[in-house]
């Protein structure tokens, strides 16, 4: 949702909620009320989402030093200390009306291109669930990638846990570890990760992260209230200032049809993507599907998405493209943070 309506901050302020991040419920109900913050967010770029972004323009300034009263109440910049019973949306509200001609550059120019490490889990699981039907080396193309750090899944350690039992994939020398709570009573593939052959990310808005604005940006889009995720990203960071996969700027269904003729026939080729179609147009995603059952004309194409429902979690979807045909199954539910997984394959 990427409205101004009443309705669309009250619903925001639920997926705060269910989320864990109290001072965003806060703020978001708070904006609900108040007209001018409404005005303020709409200034946002068509299809970017409102509340994300007023909310990380405000945490970006912060970030920088910006000096208010607010900042006391970021568990990430002021020692981890939470002040849940206190009322802030007024210091919130002061702090917009003050630095609005500093928050207008932000919310018209910048957009949502946060890289959630943890999803990194559930993909995880996605490829090797795919190597099991389809032959090694795997060619993947990533869609909206961001910075990249989920083009590098397979870096990462991930253990799902069910009680007291955990099942961790491989992976040599990783120095991060993503948990994963595991629901349901199905185990997710683990152990070896596949082989991959190329991997390669399609992006409008690529993270430059030798530019010290899209560093803070990517962190400002991470909810302060939350820190485990600022580890997290802190140390995939690292892994990736290692690995720096290649990722090709530009709108992703212009360059998908060469990118995909790249890949030798009778290989396997996979495109993916993870919270990126919930920004496409109708038409977009229309135009998405239509790309890769053309595609699929001339060779087996493999979809791997990653992507929200209404009911606040997320779908990981597996379809095959084959003979002007599209096969589709839903693989798990998960959280759309990555916290965790029911497996349904």
């Amino acid at each position: 949702m990427s409205g101004t309506s009443v309705g669309y901050w009250e619903f925001f302020a639920e997926e705060a909620r269910r989320t864990g991040a109290p001072l965003y419920v806060r703020f978001s109900e708070g904006v609900a009320k108040d007209a001018a913050l409404q005005d303020l967010a709409a200034q946002a770029r068509v299809g970017q989402p409102q509340a994300n972004i007023l909310f990380a323009a405000v945490h970006f300034l912060l970030l920088r030093g910006a000096d208010h009263p607010l900042r006391r109440y970021y568990p990430n910049l002021n020692g981890g200390a939470r002040r849940d019973g206190e009322n802030v949306f007024p210091l919130f509200a002061d702090f917009c009306a003050r630095r609005r001609d500093e928050l207008l550059p932000l919310i018209r120019s910048r957009v949502t291109n946060t890289n959630e490490v943890a999803r990194s889990g559930t993909l995880n699981a996605g490829f090797r669930a795919l190597a099991q039907e389809a032959d090694e080396p795997l060619h993947l193309i990533e869609v909206g990638p961001s910075a990249g750090l989920n083009m590098i899944w397979d870096r990462y350690r991930v253990r799902y846990i069910r009680g007291a039992e955990n099942y961790c994939t491989d992976a040599a020398g990783a120095t991060l570890t993503i948990d994963v709570e595991l629901k349901g009573e199905k185990i997710p593939p683990h152990g070896p990760a596949p082989e991959i052959a190329r991997r390669i990310g399609l992006e409008r808005n690529p993270v430059d992260l030798s530019d010290a604005d899209d560093r803070d940006w990517l962190r400002a889009l991470v909810w302060p209230d939350q820190a485990g995720r600022f580890a997290r990203l802190a140390a995939a960071l690292d892994i990736l200032g290692e690995a720096r996969p290649e990722i090709l700027r530009g709108d992703a269904l212009e360059l998908l049809p060469d990118v995909l003729g790249q890949v030798p026939q009778g290989e396997t080729v996979c495109v993916y993507h993870s919270f990126v179609t919930y920004q496409f147009s109708q038409e977009m995603r229309a135009a998405f599907d239509a790309l890769l059952t053309a595609a699929g004309l001339r060779r087996t194409v493999w979809r791997l998405s990653l992507e929200g429902r209404t009911d606040h979690e997320c779908l990981l979807t597996l379809r095959r493209y084959r003979d002007g045909t599209r096969e589709e199954r839903v693989l798990a539910r998960a959280h759309s943070h990555g916290a965790w997984l029911e497996w349904l394959a």
